[in-house]
């Protein structure tokens, strides 16, 4: 029985007539006829009274009409959850990190999502602000941010998700040859623009606590992590970087930690997606990289 049939039965029993029903399903009468007779032929009884004026349904038919509008009901949902299905399936899935995590956390979320069968992913950068546009807008399916302890719930109450990831230090570094010059009344230093996440955090928490003895001096603003990591190497000035994304060169002797005279501060690695509109294979995702991805 098709969904097509029953929905032309049913046309006939709201309608009253072959000619409305036909009507209704954008059909001639010509057309509906033919296509009730075929209904009848595959079916193999009679549906229809055809020695009434107007054409009306047999009444065992009508008595079914319960049964027609609940298997109808039936079927156009699952036609719709089919079509969903495939939707999903054929979806690219995209997510967005803030500019200083992109680099150290992404590749680790791709890898996880390959292992559960997302052979299209999409990865954006972006700052604070625009990470949080994406997810609004429904052009990123989660973000990948910062956040510090002191800020419990920068969010909008009720309107996001949020999972933790782990943790992280923003810490001072320089090369090597620029030690020497921290001790000193001042020293050089690669700032963020203070409209930047990392510069925010710059001005609240670290700057306060810098040593009154000395004086930071801003040499050059970057909002771009990779800029100051490559600023710092090249014997610019200290730069307070992530330690995921110093730490290799910390390893290597190119550059050297600073934060024992001079102050760091804890980040969070938090995960966020939108508490609404969500599906099962968003909820799949969410979990398993809940588990996966975890970033000390």
């Amino acid at each position: 029985m098709r969904l097509e049939w029953i929905e032309d039965i049913l046309a006939v029993l709201d309608c009253g007539s072959l000619a409305r029903a036909a009507e209704k399903r954008l059909l001639t009468q010509s057309a509906f006829t033919r296509r009730v007779q075929m209904i009848e032929n595959s079916i193999g009884t009679t549906l229809f009274d055809r020695h009434r004026k107007p054409v009306t349904l047999m009444p065992g038919v009508q008595a079914l009409e319960p049964e027609l509008r609940h298997v109808s009901g039936r079927l156009h949902k699952l036609r719709h959850a089919l079509k969903a299905s495939n939707d999903q399936a054929g979806k690219s899935l995209a997510f967005v990190c803030q500019h200083a995590l992109t680099t150290t956390i992404s590749p680790r979320v791709v890898r996880a999502l390959t292992e559960v069968g997302e052979t299209s992913v999409q990865v954006h950068s972006g700052n604070q602000d625009e990470c949080l546009m994406r997810l609004v807008s429904g052009a990123a399916d989660f973000s990948i941010m910062y956040a510090v302890p002191e800020d419990l719930q920068p969010e909008p109450s009720n309107a996001f998700e949020a999972l933790t990831l782990g943790t992280d230090m923003l810490i001072p570094v320089c090369a090597p040859p620029i030690r020497a010059l921290v001790r000193g009344a001042a020293f050089p230093v690669i700032n963020y623009p203070p409209e930047v996440y990392l510069g925010q955090i710059f001005v609240r928490m670290i700057n306060p606590r810098l040593p009154s003895a000395t004086t930071a001096l801003p040499v050059v603003e970057t909002a771009l992590t990779l800029a100051m990591l490559q600023l710092a190497l090249n014997e610019i000035g200290v730069a307070w970087l992530p330690l995921s994304l110093v730490g290799r060169h910390l390893e290597q002797g190119r550059l050297v930690r600073l934060d024992d005279i001079l102050p760091a501060h804890a980040l969070i690695i938090r995960m966020l997606r939108m508490s609404k509109d969500r599906t099962g294979r968003d909820d799949r995702i969410w979990q398993h990289l809940s588990c996966s991805v975890q970033f000390c």
